[in-house]
């Protein structure tokens, strides 16, 4: 028998191996988000996933042509003949507290040659990433402060609300403290550090939200998160589901996204580059350029972020959700908010909060789509006129008011955001041919499928998948 050659191991790899063995892992689980904004993998055995860390593990390109229902669609490239590889990198490995045996890695596709495939959603978050920083010298940072619903599943399918208590309850705390303190036990074991938590508005409903990392970390992170919290739940006999509107009566869940823009160089001499001591709301020119790219792709831009049939039962006016294309300090009815800084750390805390955006969505094409809008409003270099800016609930103004200020309404349903998609230029190239594609067959054909159906329809398949 020949000799097997053994190929020289990264230093993160070897790490990663000794883990394996020292904890008696059994499976790793190779994850990525797809298309349908629905977390997928498959898992490889941990003595023979070495060989997975090099080569990957084969995956139809059929998939991302697959919808959340399960339902493939027809997309030219992506049938039943091909496939690529799910790549894994070692950065976002972790042992997974809630599984024996089990870990978990996040990966990108590639085609067989090794390099990234065009339909891949983490590579197109990355691809942002490095325009932002080739095109305007930006490190991104961002955060996702997501909101989710625990419930009982009754034997008819239907979902009951875990309890009925009042925001920010101390008794709702009570009531969760054991889950709770799992969930955020199994978060830090995974190396997510938890800034906030509170019961929320919603029956059942909770937000838990994660500090602020590097773009690429922070999406990372959410798809961690997820998976975290909806196994601990599930360990506890519950569901947690991030539907964007599970119970029709309650508040829903959003997933507010949280930027800022840091220069390049080392944590002694980077600086937050949308800060500005001179301004009232202490932002820079650079901030309100990207401000202004927001809102100019925004009704497109939501076909990312709030990607879902249910979304649009949450994005509407006078519900705390935004549904108008404008901006404000502190307001929690606009679209972007200027997220106050803290005392003594005004430099550095002062960022930007994207509040059009929900749990259903693929948080790398959510993230990415954001940068490639605010970079195009860096590129314009123009401030948002002053009628967006708004310090009361835009849905008050009257419609020749908004008309005005050139408020607009944001799209009222998932076909006609993704309208907005299909001719949005700047979305189209910063998605590329394959990856929107894909993208619009399979989110058309959810809209399509739902509209079939009754509510009873969409609120049960929402509320488990995500």
């Amino acid at each position: 028998m020949e000799e097997e050659i053994t190929q020289p191991r990264s230093t993160l790899e070897t790490e990663v191996m000794q883990q394996i063995q020292a904890k008696g892992i059994n499976l790793v689980r190779f994850l990525y988000c797809d298309n349908g904004g629905v977390i997928r993998g498959k898992a490889a055995g941990g003595q023979r996933v070495q060989d997975r860390f090099k080569g990957g593990i084969g995956l139809t390109v059929a998939m991302q042509a697959m919808n959340s229902l399960d339902q493939l669609q027809v997309v030219d490239g992506m049938g039943g003949v091909g496939e690529v590889r799910l790549m894994p990198d070692l950065k976002t490995f972790r042992v997974l507290p809630y599984a024996p045996a089990s870990a978990s890695v996040l990966c990108n596709m590639t085609v067989l040659s090794g390099n990234n495939w065009e339909a891949c959603p983490r590579s197109f978050l990355a691809k942002q990433i490095e325009r932002a920083e080739l095109e305007a010298g930006l490190s991104i940072e961002a955060a996702f402060e997501p909101e989710w619903s625990l419930a009982h599943r009754n034997g008819d399918g239907t979902y009951t609300a875990l309890d009925e208590t009042v925001c920010f309850s101390s008794i709702g705390m009570t009531i969760t403290a054991e889950l709770i303190n799992d969930i955020v036990k199994a978060l830090e074991d995974q190396g997510l550090i938890v800034e906030l938590y509170h019961p929320e508005l919603g029956h059942g409903q909770h937000e838990l939200s994660i500090r602020h990392a590097g773009a690429m970390q922070a999406a990372d992170n959410h798809i961690i998160y997820r998976e975290t919290v909806r196994n601990v739940a599930w360990k506890h006999g519950l569901i947690a589901s991030f539907a964007p509107k599970p119970f029709l009566d309650q508040a829903g869940n959003g997933c507010h996204v949280h930027l800022s823009a840091w220069s390049s160089g080392n944590s002694g001499t980077r600086r937050n580059l949308f800060y500005d001591a001179q301004d009232q709301y202490s932002l820079s020119q650079l901030a309100y350029y990207f401000i202004n790219g927001i809102l100019e792709h925004l009704p497109a831009l939501v076909a990312l972020s709030c990607p879902s049939v249910n979304s649009y039962r949450r994005l509407r006016p006078k519900s705390w959700s935004t549904a108008y294309t404008c901006y404000g300090f502190d307001n929690r009815e606009a679209t972007v908010r200027i997220a106050s800084p803290l005392k003594g750390t005004e430099s550095s805390s002062i960022n930007l909060e994207i509040r059009a955006s929900d749990n259903s969505n693929n948080p790398y094409l959510a993230l990415g789509g954001i940068i490639a809008a605010g970079l195009d409003g860096i590129k314009q270099a123009k401030h948002p006129s002053k009628g967006k800016l708004v310090t009361i609930d835009p849905a008050t103004l009257s419609q020749a008011e908004r008309l005005e200020r050139g408020i607009t309404r944001l799209p009222a349903s998932l076909d006609a955001a993704l309208d907005e998609l299909e001719a949005d230029e700047v979305l189209h190239q910063a998605l590329g041919g394959p990856l929107l594609k894909s993208y619009l067959a399979v989110k058309r054909s959810e809209a399509n499928t739902y509209a079939a159906e009754n509510e009873l329809f969409e609120l049960k398949h929402h509320f488990y998948k995500y």
